[in-house]
């Protein structure tokens, strides 16, 4: 069966409205990709332990009830509710016990209680447990104060957390701690998983230098490559990294087919820049159908986007800007979500906090500024944020010292001391 060709991306760009590569807003940037990027559909089954962090490929249905049946939730007595006297302290008669995994296996009458664990199996006929430290113990009965407990208190029902049918987890979902635990408790030893997404990525430039080699005159250590591979080890993808690669279109040419060959998404800083004393663009467009952008925000306006030809399909490509700021900023703002798009992953946009600016800010409508942040709690409560000085697209340092972006809209002005705005927290990302 032959595969049906994907749309160009001059159809893509005819579903934009306002569609401008000189000037495009970060909303329709992201709107384009979305529709862009294709999504992984092998699958493979592992075993639960190894599973944490991968896409969930299938939904997964309760076969059990959870838990299998009504139990305490406190350590204390089991009775009938309907034993409460209505206003006076309420006598037992203790019966037996019951323990987790040993259930009392008598049969408690009117005015009889059981002394039970958490977690144990509530005796038939008995739906209500009062804590032990709100009875008092008198011999072989206790007494229940007035008001301390009503009918039906501390018991989780049977299939409470999740019954025979339910949906315990959504096709999509990236498995989590809390996640493994729950497949755990239905008694699953395999689960089924999205193969992960191969991304490779390389940064250009004949000024670059990997760590190690000598800095000659006007040369800089890459550091790209190392944020680039950190920020996808995040995503839990397969990371290729390819190097540095010279400002020459042999070179680039084989770099570019490489990655394309063995990964899904290929991913270069550098070279996007219009200007640019070097061959990056001209390779790309030889080798695929690529749009080159410039894109309505502050730092990382350039950057190149499209598909790469290889043997087994297209590799999706994203190329970003050189400066280390404008990497890690166009990375989130925009090649984030879509790498875990690809992965499969159902989206999960990333929180914004909204806090009050601690000075004033000039902005300019038209675009989407995000400055490096630093949020700290307010002294009447609630969250403040203040930038870390120097907001220069290769000051490196301002996001080391940062623990978030700003995030100032496209089309917002001015901010005011004391204003509430947007930050992206850097926790779990950076």
């Amino acid at each position: 069966m032959t595969r049906p060709l994907p749309p160009s991306l001059a159809s893509i760009a005819s579903c934009i409205s306002g569609y401008d590569p000189a000037a495009l807003p970060v909303a329709q940037a992201r709107a384009f990709i979305d529709q862009l990027v294709p999504r992984v559909r092998a699958a493979e089954m592992l075993p639960l332990r190894s599973a944490l962090g991968r896409v969930l490929a299938s939904d997964v249905v309760s076969h059990l009830n959870v838990p299998a049946h009504d139990n305490s939730a406190m350590d204390g007595y089991a009775f009938a509710g309907r034993d409460l006297a209505a206003d006076a302290d309420t006598v037992l008669q203790v019966a037996g016990s019951g323990l987790a995994g040993t259930p009392f296996t008598g049969q408690a009458g009117p005015g009889q209680c059981v002394r039970i664990m958490t977690g144990a199996v509530m005796p038939d006929g008995l739906d209500t447990v009062i804590p032990q430290e709100f009875t008092r113990l008198d011999g072989d009965r206790i007494v229940i104060p007035a008001g301390a407990v009503r009918a039906g208190d501390n018991r989780r029902l049977a299939g409470e957390d999740l019954a025979v049918g339910d949906a315990a987890l959504a096709a999509g979902r990236i498995l989590r701690p809390a996640d493994i635990g729950m497949l755990a408790s239905l008694g699953r030893a395999e689960v089924p998983v999205l193969r992960r997404l191969r991304v490779a990525f390389f940064s250009t430039g004949n000024e670059l230098r990997s760590i190690g080699e000598p800095l000659d005159e006007g040369c800089v250590y890459d550091s790209n490559r190392y944020t680039l591979y950190c920020m996808l080890q995040r995503l839990g993808v397969d990371v290729i990294d390819l190097g540095v690669v010279r400002d020459d279109p042999q070179a680039l040419a084989e770099a570019f087919s490489t990655a394309a060959a063995n990964a899904d998404a290929v991913i270069t800083s550098g070279g996007v820049s219009v200007g640019e004393a070097d061959h990056t663009k001209t390779v790309m467009a030889q080798l695929g159908d690529v749009l080159f952008w410039r894109i309505a925000m502050r730092p990382g306006r350039p950057m190149a986007i499209g598909r790469i030809h290889a043997e087994h399909g297209d590799a999706i490509l994203f190329g970003l800007p050189g400066n280390p700021v404008a990497v890690m900023v166009t990375f989130y703002a925009l090649v984030r979500d879509a790498l875990l798009a690809m992965a499969g992953a159902t989206q999960q946009p990333l929180p914004l906090l909204r806090c009050a600016a601690t000075r004033p800010i000039r902005k300019k409508p038209g675009r989407t500024e995000y400055q490096r942040a630093i949020v700290s709690p307010a002294p009447d409560g609630g969250w403040q944020v203040d930038i870390t000085g120097s907001q220069g697209s290769g000051i490196l340092r301002s996001m080391s010292q940062a623990n978030g972006l700003m995030v100032l809209h496209h089309d917002q002005g001015d901010v005011a001391a004391g204003q509430l705005v947007d930050v992206l927290p850097f926790e779990g990302l950076i």
